[in-house]
């Protein structure tokens, strides 16, 4: 299996979904609410920290140096259209 897509854009959505566009030109949703738990990852609740999301590297972060695994950014989002 070759190199996953990588996230070349990300947009925070309402609900705390991201709209991921990656370098294959797909455009998909990923819902960050199962990672809201526990005191790392449940610290992006907070509206302000979640929509600072960016891109780093083949997938995104937050300033606080919250990530998603590339694979697991690509595998568990679903195309634009499919939710």
């Amino acid at each position: 299996m070759g190199i996953r897509p990588r996230a070349v854009a990300v947009t925070p959505e309402e609900n705390y979904m991201l709209r991921v566009t990656f370098d294959t030109g797909e455009c998909r949703m990923f819902d960050v609410k199962p990672y809201l738990c526990g005191s790392w990852y449940g610290r992006l609740r907070d509206p302000k920290l979640f929509r600072s999301v960016r891109i780093a590297g083949l997938s995104i972060e937050w300033p606080e140096g919250q990530d998603i695994c590339p694979d697991c950014l690509y595998e568990d989002s679903v195309p634009v259209g499919e939710q």
